[in-house]
């Protein structure tokens, strides 16, 4: 078959791609930025259509020759009205693939029947019914995926290993329905080879939010208690998850929103369809995602898909943490490259530079490299020259720059920018890296945070702001 996926760059498409092309089907990417798909093992396999959902007009060639089209995004991460982009998001798609008339195969969420239904899985239907009213659609509606690197899981193991003790909201005990990646995979592909089906549930044990973060703990060999009382606001309970978690609020709000109520469903109809699917228990998906992890053999993860500016993300994983700010420029990559690879030196840091002064001092006083090496020149870098209290790693312009800290730190720190072609101007991401060293080194770092990120937004602003200033400077 000629298949075509949107969201080949995200958790659940980033491993179905492969899949797909080992079973000897032709599979063809809508991505936004090709350069997001040039590091999978799949890319050279794969025919790639540059597009997005928000443009029709890019939509064009994306549906020709195509038997089936899996549609495997959603616009949570975007921040602002989520459900008017998705919704414009489908009908776009829809208006595109009306011509080459696909069995589209559609991933959306459970929607409890009766009670209260989330913003997120209310938009979650109505996608559903969009592309189901204009085009042959399979709907699989599924409960929380578990597995190595998915948004559900690492809500659930940040909170279980971080607090042994957690005073939780009442309706942790309502139920949800938890499905293992590697049955949705299976479900996903088994549904290639039958005619579109409307709408299917898909789910695997029945339990509680309260059970599935016990079931870790047990699988994990911790003791944990959870007290539940009838406190916390969902809203409340979601920035909580944001803190603790690497969950982003504008993700985790809608998780937590989805398990006010009770989100189980029916799941008889496919058994029925899909007879040779057994999903595996909770635990079982628990166990696996755990070896994973500890193994480093994680596919995907559910921040591999590139949101819409502003954006700002907190990962702390597998003993590295990283603090990911973007944001869209309206110049080209190369000033915007111009712009960071001049950082530093006489010129400063462009914002907070007493700070970068006192923190260069400190350094100087423990033993450190200071600020006051400055930098060679004052626009061209070379790389494993100083810059401050920074070497450059890599430089790779126009799109590219990394420096290694050689200030006194309880680890090892990066940063680096990166600029991204994206629609008439660029996408630029600014990540913070640290790999601390014992307990001491992550207090370090989590003690700073704040003024950190403070420090970090404020950066990206500036750069952001010069590279702009630069561009309309130049302009007749």
């Amino acid at each position: 078959m000629h298949i075509l996926i949107t969201g080949a760059t995200g958790y659940i498409g980033g491993r179905l791609v492969p899949r797909l092309l080992t079973a000897g089907h032709t599979v063809r990417v809508l991505v936004r930025d090709p350069r997001r798909i040039v590091r999978r093992r799949w890319a050279e396999e794969v025919e790639v259509v540059q597009g997005d959902l928000t443009d029709p007009a890019s939509l064009r060639q994306a549906g020709e020759g195509i038997d089936v089209a899996f549609y495997l995004v959603h616009s949570m991460m975007t921040g602002g009205d989520f459900a008017q982009a998705d919704r414009q998001a489908a009908s776009n798609f829809a208006d595109a693939m009306r011509h080459a008339n696909p069995h589209v195969i559609y991933l959306g969420g459970i929607v409890p029947e009766g009670g209260i239904v989330s913003a997120h899985l209310q938009s979650r239907a109505e996608v559903g019914d969009i592309l189901r009213s204009r085009l042959r659609t399979t709907e699989f509606r599924a409960g929380p995926i578990i597995g190595s690197g998915s948004a559900s899981f690492e809500m659930v193991r940040y909170l279980t290993d971080r607090l042994p003790v957690m005073i939780a909201p009442r309706w942790i005990q309502n139920e949800v329905q938890p499905l293992a990646i590697r049955d949705l995979l299976a479900y996903l592909i088994a549904a290639l080879d039958r005619e579109p089906l409307g709408v299917v549930n898909l789910g695997g044990d029945q339990l509680t939010f309260k059970a599935m973060m016990l079931q870790y703990a047990e699988v994990r060999g911790l003791q944990r208690v959870i007290i539940a009382v009838p406190v916390l606001a969902p809203a409340l309970a979601a920035r909580w998850v944001g803190l603790v978690t690497p969950i982003p609020n504008q993700l985790a709000i809608p998780l937590v929103q989805g398990i006010v109520t009770s989100v189980t469903a029916d799941t008889q109809q496919a058994s029925q369809l899909f007879p040779n699917i057994n999903p595996i228990s909770y635990r079982e998906a628990v166990a696996r995602a755990v070896e994973n992890v500890e193994t480093g053999n994680v596919e995907t993860r559910w921040s591999g898909a590139l949101g819409t500016p502003p954006r700002y993300e907190l990962i702390d994983t597998e003993g590295i943490i990283r603090e990911v700010q973007t944001v869209y420029v309206n110049a080209t990559p190369d000033r915007v490259h111009a712009v960071y690879t001049s950082i530093g030196g006489q010129r400063g840091w462009f914002v907070w530079n007493w700070a970068w002064t006192l923190r260069g001092a400190i350094d100087r006083l423990i033993g450190g490299a200071g600020i006051r090496r400055g930098r060679r020149h004052p626009d061209d870098l070379w790389p494993g020259e100083a810059l401050d209290f920074w070497r450059v790693v890599t430089i790779d312009p126009p799109r590219h720059l990394r420096l290694h800290a050689e200030m006194k730190v309880p680890g090892d720190a990066w940063l680096e920018w990166e600029s991204m072609p994206e629609g008439r101007g660029t996408r630029l991401v600014q990540t913070a890296i640290f790999s601390p060293k014992g307990l001491f080194g992550t207090l370090y770092w989590y003690g700073l945070y704040p003024v950190h990120r403070q420090i970090f937004r404020a950066l990206i602003n500036a750069i952001a702001r010069r590279a702009e200033q630069m561009a309309q400077a130049d302009t007749p």
